[in-house]
């Protein structure tokens, strides 16, 4: 066992300097880690399996890794936790991937807001900060949705509404993060397509991860005890899909190809606004899509 990364036993910290976050090893908990540790908070790893957390995190020094059996010691106390688990959608959907895009999400989700309402309330943390998509809203070409539009009825927007209704159970200040494609070439829809940028499009990858908006995002709605409810974590002046040819040459065949049915996180239409993030006065570090394409293909 590493020095500095060693699993909770016991834990008697007070709120406050604690976070606790599930889906820590995944695209936006990978960026989100570093960020917590920079404002000083622990950061309490929640994990089905540590050892293999522990490798995928293993860049990042000062962790501390919790199994289920520990995460109710690991919660308590904490000043918020941070639910971002959940099967990666940005594959092909087998009928078995769609049901474990849906048993992962609602299965953690449960667990930890059953673990949080069974606390003591001196224990039980402030803030639960779990993620949603804008997979909720559906689809549509010609439709601007905000965080009052209604849900759709696709197999993405009714995992969302379930998601989202596990998490509202939560006896704390809830806020729900409906996250848009988050752009990195080191995974997510943008990652399993940049072999196909290279190829049809050609031409250097740049370094950088443009998951710097939602990371921020993530953190004012557990410090800002203001937060409360749905906000969608989308760039303030989206794109159509209609418009990504001239930003990501990428033709729509080879997309499917590569996604299947899930080439619809990707294809399919939808312009979502993050209207309760901008009256927050959360300030984005990209607010054009393409700044932030230009800079990862750059």
């Amino acid at each position: 066992m590493e020095p500095g990364s060693e699993r909770i036993v016991v834990v008697n910290c007070q709120a406050g300097q604690s976070v606790a976050v599930a889906g820590a090893t995944g695209l936006i908990g990978s960026g989100l880690v570093p960020r917590l540790q920079e404002e000083g908070y622990e950061v309490r790893v929640l994990t089905r399996d540590a050892p293999t957390a522990r490798d995928k995190l293993s860049r990042i020094r000062g962790l501390r890794f919790a199994e289920p059996p520990e995460w109710s010691a690991a919660v308590a106390g904490t000043a918020g936790v941070i639910n971002l688990a959940g099967e990666p959608i940005a594959t092909r959907w087998s009928p078995t991937v769609k049901a474990e895009v849906k048993r992962s999400r609602l299965q953690t989700t449960n667990r930890l807001v059953a673990i949080m309402n069974g606390l003591p309330e001196a224990q039980r943390p402030p803030a639960f900060i779990s993620a949603s998509a804008v997979g909720y809203y559906g689809t549509s070409e010609r439709a601007t949705f905000n965080e009052q539009s209604g849900g759709g009825t696709d197999f993405l927007a009714e995992v969302c509404k379930e998601w989202e209704s596990a998490a509202q159970r939560a006896n704390t200040r809830v806020v729900i993060l409906r996250n848009g494609i988050v752009l990195s070439k080191e995974g997510g829809a943008l990652g399993r397509m940049i072999p196909m940028f290279s190829l049809f499009a050609g031409g250097p990858l740049g370094s950088g991860q443009q998951w710097d908006d939602v990371v921020g995002i993530l953190m004012a709605a557990l410090k800002d005890e203001q937060w409360s409810g749905v906000y969608n974590a989308t760039a303030p002046s989206p794109v159509r899909m209609g418009q990504l040819p001239a930003l990501l040459p990428v033709p729509d065949f080879a997309i499917r190809l590569l996604l299947g049915e899930g080439a619809t996180v990707v294809l399919d239409g939808q312009r979502v606004l993050p209207l309760r993030a901008q009256e927050a006065g959360y300030d984005f570090k990209f607010s054009q899509v393409g700044d932030a394409l230009r800079q990862i293909m750059s």
